[in-house]
């Protein structure tokens, strides 16, 4: 297993200057900004990744005001209370997508938030406080007790919240298979416990959060 060094020598050679790598990669949010975002901007963004999926960014993106507003500022109290017939009528409005097995998971995932609120205070506590080196653990929750966030969309719903977390693309994953901790695209609990080992070992010698070396590390493959 190659140490942080290599990683971080390669990525100056790449970039050219500790300054652009710097200025490049992303910066999580602290535990207190994850807990001040209300639960209804949490379940926005989950939703706005559960319809990204297999779309165009952008076009989702320039739907989304339709979407706040027919889904209430996504208050996950009001959400949860949307039943079928509302969501049916929702099929036949042309402002957004149209999709129903998506617009189905929108209350299903309001449930589960407000689910964890009762536990944890706020979906957002819940988030800031689950430990980073344990972030496969965090998606397999998200997998398991939400709906459709299995695949990439529980890391990259985190990423786009500000959660700390590597995000196993496709480069990446490449980049782990050439580097031999895994032989395939990390999907199994087991190549996915060696991948968070593996940043874990990073992280502790270089003190950079998870979603900078994994950007570092999808950058060591050829574009």
């Amino acid at each position: 297993m190659r140490d942080y060094q290599w990683l971080h020598e390669y990525c100056l050679n790449r970039f050219g200057s500790a300054k652009a790598l710097e200025a490049f990669l992303p910066r999580p949010k602290t535990p207190a900004q994850l807990r001040d975002i209300g639960d209804d901007r949490y379940l926005s963004t989950l939703s706005l990744r559960v319809f990204r999926a297999g779309l165009k960014h952008s076009l989702v993106d320039a739907k989304w005001p339709a979407f706040e507003q027919v889904f209430f500022g996504f208050d996950p109290e009001k959400v949860v209370l949307m039943g079928a017939e509302h969501l049916e009528r929702l099929m036949q409005d042309e402002r957004i997508i149209r999709h129903l097995g998506k617009l189905k998971s929108v209350p299903r995932n309001a449930q589960m938030i407000l689910d964890i609120e009762q536990q944890k205070g706020s979906f957002g506590a819940f988030i800031a406080d689950w430990p980073v080196t344990d972030i496969v653990g965090l998606w397999k929750y998200l997998a398991k007790h939400g709906n459709q966030l299995g695949g990439l969309s529980a890391p990259r719903f985190l990423r786009m919240v500000g959660k700390d977390t590597f995000i196993p693309t496709d480069d990446m994953a490449a980049a782990l298979i050439a580097q031999g901790i895994i032989d395939k695209a990390p999907t199994s609990q087991r190549d996915r416990a060696l991948v968070q080992e593996l940043f874990n070992q990073w992280h502790a010698e270089s003190g950079r959060p998870l979603c900078q070396l994994s950007v570092m590390l999808a950058h060591t493959v050829n574009h």
